[in-house]
């Protein structure tokens, strides 16, 4: 195992110096050093991790219950909700769809609909960091839906929890779910009321006895999960959550992440060695089909998104295409059905799907300018035609200059003294000048701003409202007021 575990983390090193994600890089070491494929095998029975697997399944839910921030799913409006609910409906209802195209089973569907449509939170949330997009406009769009999705797993836990345990009748399946939810109200009501009870139980000024009294909780009451009938899963991420309520929460936070990550990587490989691969190739064209079922799903998504936001077709490039991967959540929910003696076949076709989107999603995301230029005005706003491919920022610091924000002015003052054609006219916001766009021949609205030091123009062409701001090359975003009284 510590062979294992030394060449996975070599494996994973290597993987992000190219920029790509780790979770694949475990389950694929797995894979190639496990019983299922020809070669070295480290370790012969994958059996003898489980209980390893298991605490680390537990602590991977545990801690993002801990880290879940609950404030800020709260805070974030109407509007946030909307695009989380128009992302998870459309993958998990495409998912489901797909599912059962395949023919393999009505839960089995259901496993499939959860892998494809719960993203990966850690790899997206890497890339926006490698991608320097944390100041993007669209990045709190895209942090908040995968936080959403984080608790939309709980309730699709409990709701998936009766139908692996195989309930023989309607009445036993209604009951199964009933229990489930139950159990998740109960949870609930102790993160709303008994959160300083919980911290005075496991609280101590010695990160140390911290530590053990805080795994001790989460293995406690996932157990307590798995013994009722409810997935351990979501006892960990309940009571994950629970402590999330405490003042310990930082220090849990920080003093559980180590063993998190090494655990979380034994599930990972254990998954892997599960996996045999002569099973790949006959779940190869329906790995390829979920791939593109869920790169168009997400840009659909982004599309509805960037339409509720205001953001132009970058914005809903980016937000398609940064929550593409799928890893742990996909790893999870398929574990709990092989456990469960569902089919066979959703092992390897779950980890060829995530290995797949794994090599993919990082390069579709950083070039998301590419898609952003192919995509038609009309799913969006039509003034976003000139800029449709630049990136909105909230980090310009020159939003103090603006103090002119409009213009009668119909023509370039300097092509007209030169007697030449411009293409067209932008308005500089600090003193009011106008001048011909960098695609006129004589781009006299940049070389207005160099020479006056004035950064931000706009638009003055008729039905458009965007802004530029020429030293940090990124749109700034209009009053909202006056984008939809554009509209």
């Amino acid at each position: 195992m510590g062979a294992v575990l030394l060449l996975a983390a070599l494996v994973a090193r290597g993987a992000r110096r190219v920029g790509l994600p780790s979770v694949p890089c475990y389950m694929l070491v797995g894979i190639l050093l496990g019983p299922g494929t020809p070669g070295p095998v480290l370790i012969q029975h994958p059996e003898d991790l489980s209980v390893l697997a298991a605490l680390g399944l537990v602590l991977l839910l545990f801690h993002l219950g801990v880290e879940f921030p609950l404030e800020q799913v709260v805070g974030g409006g109407r509007r946030l909700f909307l695009a989380a609910a128009c992302y998870i409906g459309l993958n998990i209802t495409a998912g489901l769809i797909f599912g059962f195209s395949l023919g393999w089973g009505g839960a089995e569907a259901l496993v499939v609909a959860g892998a494809l449509g719960i993203s990966s939170s850690a790899i997206a949330t890497k890339l926006l960091i490698e991608l320097r997009r944390l100041t993007n406009a669209e990045t709190p769009v895209i942090l908040g839906i995968i936080v959403i999705e984080d608790l939309f797993l709980a309730f699709y836990l409990a709701l998936l929890s009766p139908v692996l345990s195989g309930a023989d009748s309607p009445g036993a399946l209604a009951g199964h779910i009933a229990l489930s939810f139950g159990f998740l109200v109960v949870l609930f009501a102790v993160a709303r009321w008994g959160a300083r009870a919980v911290g005075g139980l496991i609280g101590s000024r010695e990160d140390e006895l911290l530590a053990v009294a805080a795994i001790g909780l989460a293995v406690l009451v996932a157990g307590l999960s798995d013994e009722v009938g409810v997935s351990d899963a979501i006892g960990a991420l309940m009571v994950g959550l629970v402590v999330s309520r405490t003042r310990f929460r930082e220090r849990v936070e920080r003093i559980v992440l180590p063993l998190r990550d090494v655990l979380a990587t034994v599930f990972f490989v254990a998954f892997g060695l599960t996996i045999d691969v002569g099973d790949l190739g006959g779940v190869a064209v329906p790995a390829v089909l979920a791939v593109c079922v869920t790169v168009l799903t997400n840009v659909t998504a982004g599309v509805l998104a960037a339409r509720l936001f205001g953001f132009n077709q970058r914005g809903a490039a980016n937000i398609g295409l940064t929550v593409l991967a799928r890893g742990e959540f996909s790893l999870i929910l398929v574990t709990l059905a092989i456990a469960a003696g569902l089919d066979a076949r959703l092992g390897p076709f779950v980890a060829l799907y995530v290995l797949l989107l794994a090599v993919t999603a990082p390069p579709l995301a950083a070039g998301s300018r590419y898609l952003a230029r192919v995509m038609p005005d009309r799913l969006l706003r039509s003034d976003w035609t000139y800029v449709r491919e630049e990136t909105i920022s909230t980090s310009c610091t020159h939003l103090d200059q603006i103090r002119v924000t409009s213009t009668d002015a119909v023509t370039c003052p300097g092509c007209e003294e030169l007697g030449t054609d411009w293409v067209q006219l932008r308005l500089c916001t600090t003193c009011g000048h106008v001048g011909c766009c960098d695609d006129s021949p004589h781009q006299h609205s940049r070389r207005h701003a160099e020479e006056a030091r004035h950064p931000v123009i706009q638009s003055a062409e008729p039905g458009e409202d965007w802004r530029f701001c020429f030293i940090d090359d990124t749109l700034v975003r209009a009053p909202m007021g006056r984008s939809r009284e554009k509209r």
